[in-house]
């Protein structure tokens, strides 16, 4: 064999070595994290991590924090936090909580926050109930806005509610925080509880007899929402005091759950000042 033979042959070889490298790097993929047990959760992003850091009845376990996102949430001395704490690369977390995850350097183990019962909701005059809302995108955009609009409680099902998650605290941007959260066994006695207690009860539905706006009113209202595209369950729509519907000139006439939260909230705040 000649030597440009021989060279060319070298050359084929690192390239195929280097090709199988590769695709043995490929199919590595990234330490999946522990399960925590159920009483726990890993909340991620700088808003969520800061909003449960400075609420004192959410017990923090463990923190792990870029160099980058510990100068940012202003930490200092990561000795002297009352919990551990380490400083890792982006990689480490994007390990615990997967790298599709927009955790911003930062993530906390933590206790969930215990669920109140619907008799402890004391002098509330404003409360969001969900019929089954499910994505968890769409129930922290919902606590956003419930928080935006001093929302007294938010009330959800045991089941067919999604669990607190770092999903659902990422989407909240802090909110989780700052709500009482209700769970209730079933929503349709949970209703009649909230009429006991002089609420209005009214079901939004995009078919409603008459706008939300004409609608409410007393000092105490509870707006009830369902999920999307099966609406409020029929159990639900014969409970409700009322069923209302947002009026909207334009072509569409139904708007995402979480954005319906939003315009029922403000318009049920402005029937609360009247």
């Amino acid at each position: 064999m000649t030597d440009e033979k021989k060279a060319g042959s070298a050359k084929d070889s690192h390239y195929a070595r280097l090709r199988r490298a590769h695709r043995e790097r490929k199919q590595v993929t990234a330490p999946s994290a522990p399960d925590l047990p159920e009483h726990q959760v890993r909340l991620y992003g700088l808003h969520t991590v800061r909003a449960a850091l400075d609420n004192p009845s959410r017990k923090i376990l463990r923190m792990f924090v870029t160099r980058n996102a510990a100068q940012r949430l202003e930490l200092g001395d990561l000795h002297a936090l009352p919990y551990p704490a380490e400083l890792v690369e982006p990689k480490a977390i994007d390990a615990l909580v997967g790298s599709e995850a927009v955790h911003q350097g930062v993530v906390v183990e933590a206790h969930r926050r215990k669920a109140k019962a619907l008799s402890e909701l004391g002098r509330a005059s404003l409360v969001l109930v969900l019929d089954q809302v499910t994505d968890p995108h769409n129930v922290g955009a919902i606590m956003r806005s419930a928080v935006a609009f001093n929302v007294d409680a938010l009330v959800t099902t045991t089941r067919h509610s999604p669990a607190e998650s770092g999903v659902l605290a990422k989407s909240a941007s802090g909110a989780l925080e700052h709500i009482d959260h209700i769970e209730v066994r079933n929503l349709a006695n949970a209703i009649e509880e909230l009429h006991a207690a002089g609420f209005q009860t009214v079901g939004l539905d995009s078919e409603g007899p008459e706008p939300l706006e004409g609608t409410l009113e007393g000092g105490k209202i509870a707006l009830v929402l369902g999920a999307e595209g099966k609406g409020l369950r029929q159990k639900t729509r014969e409970t409700v005091t009322a069923l209302a519907r947002l009026d909207m000139p334009g072509a569409i006439r139904s708007l995402n759950v979480s954005n319906a939260a939003a315009v029922s909230l403000y318009i049920a705040r402005q029937a609360l000042k009247g």
